[in-house]
Formats: structure tokens, C-alpha cells, sequence
């Protein structure tokens, strides 16, 4: 069984560890080398967690653990919208994947944002990515796509898909 915690500005470091690895793995024969490098240095940089954990009161991380072992984390934001969850992060490393780790944590986060009271869950997923099979089994649809310029020369090209947690 996993356990979700919640991290804090000491677990930076292991963030960016597990992003490093699991970046590297879910996205080698989707995105350049150096385009994952940019990404990586730029939205795992300690200041922008830090900014996260510390300066935006709904934005939380959770490392995923079995065993008080490190298998990835959560990042998701309440209210992103009103009434609406955001799921920004969510990477495990290569080897947990297909043990059910991930359904887990979708579980985890459908239970989060209705006990916080947001009814609605968003998120992008890179359009060659094969998650967007998995979250479409989860529930997930996808109501529209999107290219995002993210600086020096790149963008995300993605799909935006949600869930619905209850009544719309």
C-alpha cells in the first residue's frame, strides 16, 4: 500500500531527483534533450518549488511512498479555476509503472478535491504522451488542445482533459 506525503521546502531535492528520473524515462522519444533538460531546469528549479510549497496556499506536492521508499509525487492545485482542481505533476519512476501506482493516486486526488469541495479536475498531457490512455480509463476526457510557448524556442504541445468528480 502507498502513503502520499506532503511535502515541504526540505523535500525539494528529492523532488527534483524523482522529476530527473522520471522525466527522463516518460518523455525520451517524445521531446528533445534538450527541451527536457529546459523543462526540468526551469519548472523544477528550487525557487519555483519553493514558490509553489511556500507562496501559493493551495498548491500542494505529495511524495508517493512504499516502504518510506521514494516511487514519484503529486503536484495539484485547488481552485485553479473555481470549483476546479488542477493536477500539474504526477510522475513515477519507470520501474513502478503498470502496479497500479498511478490509478492509486488518481484515486488520491478525485478524494482530495471533493473533500476540498471542487467537483471539476484538469490537466494537460503532452499529445504523443501514452498517459492520455491512462487517464482516459480513469475517467478522463479530453474537451480541447493546446500549443504552449514555454520559453526559448519550445512549447508543449498538449492535450487538456478533465474529470468530473459528482454533479456539474
Amino acid at each position: 500500500m502507498i502513503q502520499f506525503i506532503l511535502a515541504d521546502k526540505k523535500d525539494i531535492k528529492t523532488l527534483q531527483d524523482l522529476a530527473d528520473k522520471s522525466w527522463k524515462s516518460a518523455y525520451k522519444n517524445i521531446l528533445s534533450t534538450s527541451q527536457i533538460e529546459y523543462m526540468l531546469s526551469t519548472m523544477y528549479s528550487e525557487g519555483e518549488l519553493l514558490s509553489h510549497i511556500q507562496d501559493q496556499p493551495h498548491y500542494f506536492y505529495y511524495l508517493i511512498q512504499e516502504n518510506h521508499e521514494n516511487l514519484g509525487f503529486i503536484g495539484f492545485e485547488f481552485d485553479y479555476e473555481q470549483g476546479c482542481t488542477k493536477l500539474h505533476r504526477l510522475y513515477l519512476l519507470p520501474e513502478t509503472q503498470g502496479k497500479g501506482y498511478g490509478k492509486q493516486c488518481i484515486d488520491f486526488l478525485k478524494k482530495k478535491s471533493m473533500d476540498y469541495g471542487n467537483h471539476r479536475i484538469i490537466l494537460n498531457v503532452n499529445k504523443y504522451n501514452r498517459a492520455k490512455e491512462f487517464y482516459q480509463k480513469l475517467g478522463f476526457s479530453v474537451y480541447s488542445e493546446g500549443i504552449f510557448d514555454i520559453g526559448e524556442g519550445y512549447v508543449m504541445d498538449d492535450y487538456l482533459m478533465e474529470y468530473h468528480n459528482g454533479t456539474r
